[in-house]
């Protein structure tokens, strides 16, 4: 009888905004799932901004999976206001729309998906890959800090600015790392990144976003998975059923400690794999120190 009282509650009366007439809607520039994302100038501050605006029928029924427990989900605006680090993409407000649809408005990113990187694996990824994946690492190390998951660790989910510093940019799929959001049963994120527990629908944690970086460094080195791209859960259950292959074969030349690195976080099982993403970022930096070339 709650969840059915919380599910038709009447929603609770909100200062709404009409974005089409307060922004300028110059381009759009990112469309996932659950949103579609402009850039835009803000007639208020008359700024570049980028504006993300939530489709209100697919998060509802986000949200509603977590109707049933005692300590309500806090709103993707509301985390992202939270958040304060270099490698996070700063968000400025959280209001609603006409339609009572959620908007966000973040910082516009001038820059490159990592998506793009690994795709064309450029001269700016050869010379700051693994400057890069410490960055996300330290990202994500932070959220797990404020004690959230992120549950969507993937390089669409990545910017890299002109000044060649990473950004985290999404948090649709977050939630708080506490027993009643770690239960069995929410199997959300991107199918190739997606940690064996999670797709098996079994308890979750933040090991979980530990998997799913080790896959993104792994595609960052190697422009694969480490195993075949998957279209649906189906073949991703290859996760828990086949190993992983080894990132040396695609890099034969690759330095020994961050293949080990990579290739434990891929672990199937997450007792198995680093228990701190800490441990994988300074691995990784240290990588970056001993390889790097002197400069003339």
């Amino acid at each position: 009888m709650d969840f059915l009282k919380k599910l038709f509650a009447p929603k609770p009366k909100r200062d709404r905004t009409d974005y089409k007439r307060r922004f300028e809607l110059i381009g759009r520039v990112g469309q996932g799932s659950m949103s579609k994302v402009w850039r835009a100038r803000d007639s208020k501050s008359g700024r570049i901004v980028a504006l993300k605006v939530l489709d209100k029928v697919k998060t509802e029924r986000f949200e509603a999976r977590f109707l049933g427990v005692k300590t309500p989900k806090p709103l993707e605006g509301e985390i992202a206001l939270e958040l304060a680090h270099p490698h996070i993409v700063r968000t400025l407000e959280h209001g609603w729309t006409l339609d009572d649809e959620q908007f966000l408005v973040m910082e516009f990113i001038d820059g490159l998906s990592m998506s793009f990187l690994v795709g064309t694996q450029n001269e700016v990824m050869q010379k700051n890959r693994l400057r890069f994946m410490a960055e996300l690492g330290d990202a994500i190390a932070y959220f797990h800090g404020r004690n959230w998951i992120h549950r969507d660790i993937c390089p669409r989910n990545v910017l890299v600015d002109s000044e060649h510093s990473v950004k985290l940019i999404d948090f649709g799929l977050v939630v708080p790392n506490t027993p009643e959001f770690q239960k069995p049963g929410n199997r959300t994120g991107t199918a190739n990144y997606m940690a064996p527990e999670l797709i098996k629908r079994q308890r979750t944690d933040q090991r979980i976003d530990i998997f799913s970086y080790a896959v993104t460094c792994y595609e960052m080195f190697t422009k694969h998975m480490p195993w075949e791209a998957a279209e649906t859960l189906e073949m991703v259950l290859q996760h828990i059923n086949q190993p992983p292959t080894d990132i040396r074969e695609h890099i034969s030349d690759i330095d020994e400690e961050v293949a080990e690195t990579i290739m434990r976080g891929l672990a199937t099982r997450a007792d198995g794999r680093w228990q701190q993403i800490e441990r994988m970022t300074e691995v990784f930096r240290d990588a970056d120190r001993r390889l790097a070339r002197p400069t003339a």
